[in-house]
């Protein structure tokens, strides 16, 4: 808070701070004429002098360091700080995006560091990172399909719902028709100019009330781009699964239908993409975040708060705390 406070203040006339070139003068012709002054003092013994000690001397300037300092405030009220804050305006077109990802048992192969499953969750939330301005939302899918989180500008909810997605959810399986067809009906009534899915799997459809190209064609018709994503190693490579009810791993072959997968990206104006492992997989949610940009406005205000009055009381009470002390407290008797 003082580090913010401090970064956004400024000064109005700053040329007024070359007054305090002056204050070493001050400080040495006080001191020298002081000097002078205890030099030229006649006593008839130095037992006075030895008792008052320099605590004394020390007090006696006090006055003269309260007045540099009352000094100080008013060149700096008169510098004229100000405190800036700034107010940004965000306007333009955003884009409704859903991350349909694929959750099924083969998405715990561990091809992948740790495995499928948790490397597309972390580059999801990363994309989700980058787009503040865009609402998004996330489906899941396996032998049936799920909302986990509708479209939505909050992210912070968003994040949270991806990082709760886990196998076993939903009943094992692979209906990338459903996932698709759920996907486009979450943007069915989105007001944005651009709407899109982001289709993540690493299997074949084999389950689901909705075929695949039934669930393109509904795309189409809603104007949805999709983007597609076959994750996995070799496409017929061997894969270590972690079974549904968790009583150890078990070794299948797992095959990605690429041909099916590009032909939707193809003909909803989107773009197919094959990732075999954790950095080629993150590279291509970049290229998506790159092609899919928003069309946004940004506009930035600046207001200024004068804040020169409190250093002018300040100035002030220095004054009479200053002149109290010279003239009641450390009065000089002739």
């Amino acid at each position: 808070m003082i580090y913010d406070f401090l970064h956004n203040i400024t000064f109005g006339q700053p040329w007024f701070f070359l007054l305090f070139l002056v204050f070493p003068v001050l400080i040495f012709s006080h001191y020298y004429r002081k000097n002078r002054k205890e030099a030229a003092m006649r006593v008839s013994s130095v037992k006075a002098l030895e008792r008052s000690g320099t605590f004394t001397n020390i007090l006696q300037n006090i006055p003269f360091w309260l007045r540099l300092l009352a000094l100080s405030a008013m060149i700096l009220a008169l510098a004229r700080p100000q405190v800036r804050y700034s107010e940004t305006y965000r306007e333009g077109e955003g884009i409704d995006i859903i991350l349909c990802i694929d959750v099924s048992g083969s998405m715990t192969a561990e091809d992948f560091n740790p495995n499928r499953m948790e490397a597309a969750k972390k580059v999801a939330i990363d994309f989700v990172n980058h787009r503040p301005d865009d609402k998004i939302g996330v489906v899941i899918f396996a032998g049936e399909s799920f909302t986990q989180c509708p479209l939505t500008t909050d992210h912070y909810v968003l994040i949270s719902q991806i990082e709760q997605i886990r196998n076993g959810l939903l009943e094992d399986g692979t209906s990338i028709g459903s996932g698709l067809a759920t996907s486009v009906d979450r943007l069915r009534n989105s007001k944005a100019k651009s709407k899109v899915v982001i289709l993540l799997t690493d299997g074949v459809n084999n389950s689901g009330l909705i075929d695949p190209s039934t669930a393109k064609e509904i795309a189409k018709a809603f104007h949805v781009k999709v983007y597609t994503i076959g994750v996995g190693t070799d496409q017929a490579g061997a894969a270590t699964l972690e079974s549904r009810e968790g009583a150890g791993t078990q070794q299948a072959k797992v095959t990605i239908d690429e041909k099916m997968l590009k032909n939707i990206a193809d003909e909803t104006g989107g773009k197919y993409f094959r990732a075999t492992d954790n950095r080629s997989l993150g590279m291509i949610y970049s290229d998506i975040d790159k092609m899919e940009k928003s069309k946004m406005q940004v506009t930035t205000f600046h207001r200024y708060s004068e804040k020169f009055y409190p250093l002018v009381m300040l100035a002030i009470a220095l004054l009479i705390i200053e002149a109290l002390l010279r003239y009641f407290v450390f009065k000089k008797f002739p």
